[in-house]
C-alpha cells in the first residue's frame, strides 16, 4: 500500500520502508534526513525518483553529502550509484566512518 494517493504533503513511498514509524504522525518535511537515509539504504530507483520529486534534487544531494551523519558502507556505495555527481570523499557520512584508520598520537 502506498502512503499517498492525492496528498502532496507526503512522498509516494510504500509503507514497508517505514515499518517502525507512526506514518500518520510523521512530518515528512521535517524528517527528510530520516526518509532519505531509509530510501538510500533500502529503496530502488523508483523510490529515489520520488525523493527527488518530493524534496528536490539539490536538497537530496545536500542531505546525502552534508547532513546525514551515518550510512553503512553499502549505502554509501548505493548513493554514489544513484547520484554519480556525488564524491565519496565529500560525503560527511564517509568521512565520519568508524572503520577508517586513525593515527595514534
Amino acid at each position: 500500500m502506498e502512503l499517498r494517493e492525492k496528498n502532496n504533503d507526503i512522498p509516494n513511498l510504500d509503507r514497508v520502508f517505514f515499518w517502525d514509524f507512526d506514518i500518520e504522525a510523521m512530518d515528512f518535511k521535517k524528517a527528510y534526513k530520516t526518509i532519505i537515509t531509509r530510501i538510500i539504504e533500502r529503496g530502488g530507483q523508483n523510490e529515489i525518483d520520488e525523493l527527488v520529486r518530493f524534496y528536490g534534487h539539490s536538497r537530496v544531494i545536500k542531505a546525502i553529502r552534508d547532513e546525514i551523519y551515518f550510512l553503512p558502507n553499502y549505502a554509501i556505495d548505493r548513493a554514489l550509484r544513484f547520484f554519480p555527481e556525488l564524491k565519496k570523499e565529500e560525503m560527511y557520512c564517509y568521512l565520519n566512518r568508524k572503520d577508517k584508520p586513525y593515527h595514534w598520537i
